[in-house]
């Protein structure tokens, strides 16, 4: 029996339109891995799925499935039947739990077919000015205070050394305290920028210097935000 398909499908940012077109392969498509059940259901009526919601089966990957569970997920591919991975938001894989069922897909030699549609990481890194050639991203800094401060120093030095962008994101509601840690810690003169609420009316995407920023710190308060930073040479 031949492998099913995972098809990547992007979602949009915000509560806005889907991220992609309807798409032939998608309406065929009747089993969906997704990180929200609420959220995937939403955006599945606009993807152009033929079959009516009742008839979709949809298993919830998301960051407090067990790692032992994950497998279980392969079945309908391993069946013959096409899957749609779903993250919350933006591409699945990318800053997502859905990599580890990438991952899986691949030692099984399942065919993964990534779909184009937006993520935040590179929409902010395309908008920042800054380094687009050689850049890292790390995704959460640690919580603690103490630690968090360490590593924004260990990666302003890197970027120093190399020339590079550095890219991390937080929670919404944490996002002023890495905001806080990053104007506390990096040298005035390096280059920061705040890509937030992408794609969405209150878009705000701003690069300045740490001194600049200092000047005028804005309340980025339970705002989707992606922050980059590029150390003066």
């Amino acid at each position: 029996m031949t492998n099913g398909k995972l098809y990547l499908i992007p979602v949009a940012l915000g509560l806005g339109e889907s991220a992609i077109e309807h798409l032939p392969e998608i309406a065929e498509v009747t089993d969906f891995v997704v990180e929200n059940c609420k959220t995937a259901r939403r955006h599945i009526k606009r993807l152009g799925v033929k079959a009516p919601l009742a008839a979709i089966e949809m298993q919830v990957l998301d960051e407090h499935t067990r790692s032992e569970t994950i497998p279980d997920l392969l079945a309908p591919l391993l069946a013959g039947r096409n899957v749609g991975l779903m993250s919350e938001a933006g591409c699945p894989g990318i800053a997502d739990p859905g990599a580890a069922l990438v991952e899986l897909a691949h030692r099984q030699s399942i065919r993964v077919v990534p779909l184009i549609g937006p993520s935040a990481i590179v929409l902010a890194l395309m908008a920042s000015g800054l380094n687009g050639q050689r850049f890292a991203f790390h995704g959460y800094l640690p919580s603690a205070r103490a630690d968090r401060e360490t590593s924004i120093r260990e990666l302003e030095a890197e970027s120093k050394v190399r020339g590079m962008t550095q890219i991390c994101i937080e929670a919404p509601y944490r996002n002023r305290h890495l905001l806080a840690s990053l104007l506390e810690c990096a040298q005035p003169a390096t280059r920061l920028c705040i890509a937030a609420n992408l794609t969405l009316p209150a878009e705000m995407v701003q690069t300045k210097t740490i001194a600049e920023w200092r000047k005028a710190v804005p309340d980025l308060h339970r705002q989707p935000a992606v922050f980059l930073f590029q150390a003066a040479p």
